[in-house]
């Protein structure tokens, strides 16, 4: 959980956008009765089910990454860096990558790696 304002930032403030716009169309006078608390309802639940959805399949492939990595598999991460050539990276224990927290670190790597950008490798 203490991840979540990361993880889910964007969708948070997209959701609340999304919300105020619901809002302004079900006070419109065309609108029926009731239409305010329905749309509301509605669309906030969907967001919450979609937002909570997205937090937890994250944080579940988090996990899978961190536990593939301590058995020495290979890992492979998003490079936001290098967007031409290279768009990702293996690491792996064997190539001297560690795992600090939630981050990938090397002394050979001059910025670290967040593990929900990261999949495990396999071939």
């Amino acid at each position: 959980m203490q991840n979540f304002f990361y993880l889910e930032g964007g969708y948070l403030i997209l959701g609340f956008i999304v919300l105020l716009v619901t809002l302004f169309v079900t006070t419109r006078p065309f609108m029926g009765k009731g239409a305010v608390k329905k749309g509301l309802g509605g669309v906030g639940l969907v967001l919450a089910l979609l937002i909570g959805g997205h937090y937890w399949v994250t944080t579940k492939r988090m996990a899978e990454v961190k536990e593939a990595f301590e058995r020495g598999e290979k890992i492979i991460c998003e490079n936001r860096v290098i967007r031409k050539g290279a768009q990702s990276i293996i690491l792996s224990k064997k190539l001297g990558w560690k795992l600090n927290g939630e981050y990938f670190v090397s002394e050979a790597y001059s910025r670290p790696f967040f593990t929900a950008r990261c999949i495990v490798y396999e071939k």
